[in-house]
């Protein structure tokens, strides 16, 4: 007789492996969507990492989405929150300045979980 096969593993969805990053990013501090996405072994998925960040409302847990940012540090993505300048007022509460929908000193303030998480 045959052992039972093991069973499959669940599948991954993608959309809570970037959730799950983006909780880890600091206050403070941003990341991008494409370091989120090449993080997870995405290399292209930036604009994936976009559609997780807009459906980061409907999690089981808070995800920080207005931490990450475009790859420049504009905060693209402001025009998906309740009103045009929360992402902007999520932000500077923690104290990150903003200035025409970017981000002063983004450098400086950069996160990317390949080097924090290593």
């Amino acid at each position: 007789m045959k052992p039972a096969p093991a069973p499959k593993p669940e599948p991954r969805n993608f959309f809570q492996d970037v959730h799950e990053v983006v909780r880890l990013v600091p206050p403070g501090r941003v990341t991008t969507y494409g370091t989120i996405a090449h993080y997870l072994g995405a290399r292209h998925g930036a604009r994936t990492v976009g559609y997780a960040m807009m459906a980061a409302h409907t999690a089981d847990q808070y995800v920080p989405a207005h931490r990450v940012l475009n790859r420049l540090g504009h905060l693209t993505g402001r025009l998906h929150y309740a009103t045009p300048f929360a992402m902007q007022e999520a932000l500077e509460a923690e104290g990150i300045r903003v200035e025409k929908d970017r981000v002063v000193d983004f450098a400086k303030l950069f996160w990317d979980p390949s080097v924090e998480l290593a």
